[in-house]
């Protein structure tokens, strides 16, 4: 493949970054920042997105059904400008309805909102990909649960939107504890994110003897070194266990950098 060619993705999972810091110009979001525009440019373009955002859990999954979303600004603590931020992206009431029956069909309870706006789980790394907000978005739901094997079964339910360019992409991080990027990460903090994120590189994107396998490991992931330091709540990684169940394959590839002192990644299928 030539180096400049895009390559068909089928999912994409995102470390976003600290809130809006990724769009107020903090220096410790630089490399994720640019990690995100190469990402863009790496795959192709897809005519809509189905995004799973780590900052939305319901009681079932649930489906964002309006044509405009409005944003969701769900952070506190930051500058003026933070609550001021635009992403006029649309949304797609057939797609969210199509979906909501994908899910059905597999036995999946699944509901649709039509008032929650789009979260920073979404709007923040979309403004950085495709800051032209051109491509319509349905957000999906955690179910609250936290079942890692629940979520990858909706992935599979849902791989079939690749045929039609439709990218599944989960927004969360691979490292998730808020006490070690606010305070200062020692030593045990610093080799359970280095244990935990070649783990997760390796369990991605290695190849198996078969799906199960890499299945299991990932339904199992609080085993993994380091993983409940680095994942306290497992909100933040479960994007990735649909990611993984809608693409079934080892990973294209993983992309690592440092956030505020921390490593983390992101992954493209």
């Amino acid at each position: 493949m030539l180096k400049n060619m895009t390559i068909a993705a089928k999912a994409v999972f995102l470390s976003h970054g600290g809130g809006p810091l990724p769009l107020l110009g903090d220096a410790g979001h630089d490399e994720l920042v640019q990690c995100l525009k190469n990402i863009a440019n790496r795959i192709e373009k897809p005519k809509a997105i189905v995004l799973i955002s780590a900052h939305w859990e319901a009681p079932v999954f649930t489906l964002t059904g309006q044509a405009r979303p409005d944003l969701l600004y769900d952070y506190y603590g930051f500058p003026n400008e933070a609550y001021a931020l635009a992403y006029p992206a649309t949304g797609s009431p057939s797609l969210a309805t199509r979906i909501q029956s994908m899910l059905i069909e597999q036995r999946i309870e699944a509901s649709i909102e039509t008032n929650r706006g789009f979260d920073h789980g979404m709007f923040v790394p979309m403004s950085l990909m495709y800051p032209e907000a051109d491509v319509p978005c349905v957000q999906l739901s955690l179910k609250a649960e936290l079942n890692p094997e629940e979520h990858i079964k909706v992935g599979k339910a849902l791989r079939s939107l690749h045929d039609e360019n439709i990218l599944i992409i989960g927004s969360g991080f691979t490292f998730h504890n808020m006490r070690a990027f606010f305070g200062k990460a020692g030593p045990e903090v610093l080799e359970a994110n280095a244990q935990f994120e070649q783990w997760l590189k390796q369990t991605t994107v290695a190849e198996m003897s078969d799906e199960s396998s890499r299945s299991m490991a990932l339904s199992q992931w609080d085993r993994a070194p380091g993983a409940k330091l680095c994942h306290p709540r497992e909100e933040h990684l479960l994007p990735l266990h649909v990611c993984y169940g809608a693409a079934q394959s080892p990973a294209h590839a993983y992309f690592s950098f440092q956030i505020m002192g921390i490593q983390a990644g992101c992954i493209i299928w």
